[in-house]
């Protein structure tokens, strides 16, 4: 109940932020500024919706033969949107006929309006005046967190056009292939030039549009393996004006395919921070493991990592050990977060400084992966803090070639929760990039069917990916991680060595690219955990 008044309560409050923007409109020009605004084209030609979660359809509509629905997801509001040119220190109406629960119409950084509740289609309206040096603005509908589908038409801005700037910018230059992976290629440019000012570029495959974003570099994903791809780039200024296409460029993806996963780890836990540790080498010595998963690093006196939030990067015992790994052919990669402690993710204010603190465990080791092991209320279950570490990969990712970046989070029996499928859309429509998504299938509770869990669990992962990324059964198996707990899990349940060799064993045959568990410090005196983890070929 509390958390219904406080969703209330926010939502009265913007209504009343929205109202005290709200002008006397002055007399203009009644011209409908937006491009199709009853969704009469049977496409999105002209909005932008979020996530994905925007579609024409055929009914209900107010008029005409189609209307927007608007997916909202707990996750998602299903923000659709249209930026169009205005002119400075003018009035305008905006208008539309909208139909769910909660559905919000508005214009970005002015007023805005909505609806509780409106069981047939219902007019909303909003007037405001445009800033001084003001040339464009950009009008949005979207429904609620968890409030399912709304529907909306006949959307209208009227009022003068702006007509001041019809100069569109330079195309793009340069336009270069700085990465690939076997579903992804990583685009750079030279920015664009123009009279006003750009806002911003819109990446393309072939004809299509697959990326917008404001810098002079993207990741496009959700491609297939050995394919070429040719992409070109148009940038857009303030006043909507579009640039022509920059040069091709063409690139071929990756191998991976087929069953063959571009990245393969098994790294079972190695925690230095607890008990007694194990000597890293000898374990390697005796069961062949390659990989650790070094845990935890945190955060100490602000957005700094450091291990356990307390010992440095450099010049203690975890680089030690590191270096000892290495010399003995092996590798790490960090666990970045954890259950508990005082994490980066809420710590580091914004993505970028986030991804500071991340290059910073990147630099002292040279890495080839990090993983962030995103859990618990302050960040799993935090919107703010999951889009902060998904953005935050996705630049450390940019910003080094080469690298893998693994996101590791709780499940259910049947597959991710609401907050892990929030966590796997937001990491598409946010163009993330991530390698790996690893589950931790356990603590369902005591006397659980560990193995039938597992593969149930991670069925439900691969599905998800599949609806999300539009990714074939084996490119969504090579992008799966599973990460265990050996003999008696935090609830009682328990895994066997024999058990856990079902779900290697399951794993392999499956090519799923990564298997882990907690931890070798408890899997003593005879490393059986770890040597059957040692097995895993993905």
């Amino acid at each position: 109940m509390r958390t219904r008044n406080r969703l209330l309560a926010g939502l009265n409050a913007l209504l009343l932020a929205g109202l005290g923007a709200l002008t006397t409109p002055s007399p203009a020009h009644a011209a409908n500024l937006l491009s199709n605004p009853g969704f009469e084209s049977g496409t999105l030609s002209g909005w932008s919706c979020s996530g994905g979660t925007g579609s024409v359809v055929g009914s209900p509509v107010r008029s005409g033969t189609k209307a927007l629905a608007g997916a909202a997801t707990a996750g998602d509001t299903a923000r659709c949107a249209q930026r169009v040119p205005v002119q400075p220190n003018t009035t305008y109406s905006l208008s539309g006929w909208v139909r769910g629960s909660y559905v919000h119409l508005g214009v970005t950084g002015g007023a805005s309006t909505w609806t509780s509740s409106a069981s047939d289609y219902t007019r909303l309206t909003v007037s405001f005046t445009t800033g001084a040096t003001q040339t464009s603005a950009e009008v949005y509908l979207h429904g609620w967190y968890g409030q399912g589908t709304y529907h909306a038409d006949d959307i209208s801005l009227d009022g003068p056009g702006g007509g001041d700037d019809t100069q569109a910018p330079t195309a793009p230059g340069n336009l270069r292939v700085t990465g690939t992976s076997a579903t992804s290629v990583s685009l750079a440019w030279d920015a664009a030039t123009d009279n006003v000012g750009v806002t911003g570029y819109d990446v393309f495959r072939g004809g299509t549009p697959v990326a917008s974003v404001t810098g002079t570099q993207a990741t496009v994903t959700g491609l297939s393996p050995n394919t070429a791809y040719s992409f070109t780039v148009h940038a857009e200024d303030r006043a909507g004006n579009t640039s022509p296409a920059s040069a091709a460029v063409t690139a071929t993806t990756d191998e991976g395919g087929g069953g063959t996963p571009g990245f393969v780890q098994a790294a079972p836990y190695l925690y230095l921070g607890w008990g007694n540790p194990p000597n890293a080498t000898e374990v390697m010595r005796a069961t062949g493991i390659k990989w650790f998963t070094m845990a935890f690093v945190l955060a100490q006196n602000g957005c700094n990592p450091a291990w356990d939030g307390q010992r440095p990067l450099t010049g203690g015992v975890d680089e030690s050990t590191i270096k000892a790994i290495r010399a003995a052919g092996g590798d790490i990669v960090p666990s970045i977060g954890g259950w508990s402690g005082n994490k980066l993710g809420p710590n580091c204010s914004t993505p970028e400084a986030l991804a500071g603190a991340y290059q910073k465990v990147i630099d002292a080791y040279d890495l080839k992966a990090i993983d962030v092991d995103i859990e618990n209320t302050d960040e799993f279950e935090n919107a703010v803090v999951q889009d902060r570490i998904l953005t935050a990969l996705k630049i450390v990712k940019q910003n080094n070639p080469g690298l893998k970046t693994i996101l590791t989070f709780p499940t259910l029996n049947t597959g991710p929760n609401s907050w892990g499928n929030r966590l796997i859309e937001r990491a598409a429509a946010l163009q993330a990039d991530i390698d790996n998504f690893t589950v931790m299938p356990f603590n369902f509770g005591g006397g659980a069917d560990m193995y039938g869990n597992t593969v149930r669990a991670t069925e439900g992962l691969k599905n998800k990916l599949k609806s999300t990324f539009g990714w074939s059964d084996a490119e969504a198996y090579a992008h799966i991680g599973i990460s265990g707990m050996n003999d008696s899990s935090d609830t009682g349940e328990i895994t066997t060595p024999q058990i856990w060799t079902q779900i290697r064993d399951w794993a392999n045959s499956h090519h799923i690219g990564r298997l882990a568990f907690w931890s070798v410090n408890r899997d003593r005196p005879s490393w059986q955990f770890t040597s059957i983890t040692a097995g895993f070929t993905g």
